[in-house]
């Protein structure tokens, strides 16, 4: 049968302006794939995506990071995939912050550039960021290389010193009162500290970053408390931790922050549902504040105390009221006795919200002064700090003052455990190993062989 020329011509026309148009719909797609990106995490816990406030880390750090790692080359044959390792996890980082550089260095190919560099170990890694640097050794997570970014963004070197030798919570300190724990996680984020002794200082330092007063129990004397208020007259930031309205000799100091703190405690009733003792309350709102802004995790507090300040025109300060707790709940107007249940007096209690935290701040120098008082010193404890938010929300006080504001962010959180586990009883090893090696050799094999059934079956036909 001959095919009629024109018709052979048109068909011809037809297929080359098909091929064009898939050609060039193929470079289209190329090219929007390269110009837009997305990602979608399923994995568990979003294992592979960076938490809120890695994200936030990230973004506050202007200019370029440099990870040099000194590991072997991968051997893939042996399952050795360090390396790769390395590129997969610090890619979730450079999907937020492209300026990741991470490169290889084998320290066995260059062993006197290892040494240099201080290199103990195999994989160990140099980070660096505007000409400050720092080590981290494997096995690391995400929370273990986000503080070591914010170590490396901290802009002040300058040691936060605490008060000692008052039964203060010690922040280095195991007992349950003290605030150990929270002081280990202020070390891992750059912190470093100071102890101060006023019985032996001539005077408060002023090259600390703030002065931490953690709820002494014994009266500081008339001395001690002089060094303190000229610290604060000098342009001193301090964080102040109380539990009660005693003040433990440190009078002045509250009068010149025109403080006051409550004598009785707030009662928190709506605890009681959850088996709670009332005199544990949890925020119920923030105030408007840096420490606060976008902060929606919620915190608890135990024994709890209103807090005020006036300021003063003298003193210039500009007081903002930071957390409110207990809206259905009250002031007591007294202190409540152990074994005393409380009720709510109309006549002489203040019903809720109850406002506990305050935070002051004035021009001073260059930098200004910035002070927070807290009618709460068990949010930060060991036994609380685990506690929602108690301690996001205390290192974003620590980052105000220090002056690290950019730092002020939801903390990363660890992962939930992804590893699997293997049990030592035989019959639970036996059917533990049957469903792990099922899906990773015994289905794609099936699925193989019945393609292949299929297919032969068809072509038969």
């Amino acid at each position: 049968m001959k095919v009629n020329p024109k018709l052979r011509l048109q068909i011809l026309i037809q297929n080359s302006f098909f091929v064009v148009l898939f050609i060039a719909l193929i470079f289209l797609l190329g090219f929007v794939a390269n110009q837009y990106k997305f990602a979608k995490d399923i994995t568990q816990a979003n294992r592979n995506t960076l938490t809120t406030g890695s994200i936030n880390v990230l973004k506050q750090m202007q200019g370029p990071i440099t990870l040099t790692v000194f590991a072997s080359e991968d051997d893939v044959n042996n399952g050795d995939t360090f390396r790769q390792g390395i590129i997969n996890f610090m890619a979730r980082y450079q999907r937020t912050k492209p300026d990741i550089n991470v490169k290889f260095i084998s320290p066995i190919k260059e062993p006197k550039l290892a040494q240099e560099n201080g290199i103990k170990e195999d994989g160990e890694v140099v980070v660096e960021y505007q000409k400050r640097s720092e080590h981290i050794k494997p096995p690391f997570a995400e929370q273990e290389m986000t503080n070591l970014f914010m170590r490396l963004s901290r802009t002040s070197q300058q040691a936060v010193m605490y008060l000692d030798g008052h039964g203060e919570r010690n922040l280095i300190g195991l007992k349950n009162n003290d605030v150990g724990e929270f002081g280990k996680q202020l070390e891992s984020k750059g912190l470093k500290f100071a102890n101060l002794n006023l019985t032996i200082e001539p005077e408060v330092p002023l090259n600390g970053s703030m002065l931490v007063i953690a709820s002494p129990q014994k009266n500081i004397s008339p001395i001690e408390a002089k060094k303190i208020k000229k610290f604060l007259e000098s342009g001193g930031n301090l964080l102040w931790l109380l539990d009660d309205n005693n003040f433990h000799g440190l009078d002045e100091i509250a009068i010149y922050l025109g403080l006051s703190v409550s004598s009785g405690q707030v009662i928190d009733p709506a605890d009681r549902s959850e088996g709670s003792n009332e005199n544990i309350a949890y925020a119920s709102s923030y105030g408007e504040h840096a420490i606060t802004k976008n902060f929606m995790l919620g915190t608890r507090f135990s024994n709890a105390h209103e807090v005020n300040a006036k300021g003063t025109l003298d003193n210039g300060w500009e007081v903002s009221k930071l957390i409110e707790v207990s809206p259905n709940g009250w002031l007591e107007s007294t202190q409540v006795m152990a074994n005393q249940k409380p009720t709510f007096d109309k006549s002489k209690d203040k019903p809720g919200p109850i406002n506990i935290a305050v935070a002051l701040q004035r021009v001073y120098g260059k930098k200004g002064q910035r002070v927070v008082v807290v009618g709460n010193g068990n949010f930060l404890s060991n036994t609380f700090i685990i506690n929602g938010g108690n301690l996001d929300l205390g290192i974003n006080m620590i980052n105000w003052l220090s002056g690290d504001d950019n730092l002020i962010s939801i903390q990363p959180m660890p992962l939930k455990d992804v590893n699997v586990t293997i049990p030592d009883n035989k019959i639970s090893f036996i059917i533990a190993w049957t469903i792990f090696h099922s899906f990773q050799y015994f289905i794609p094999i099936g699925f193989f062989v019945v393609g292949i059934l299929f297919w032969f079956k068809r072509r038969k036909a």
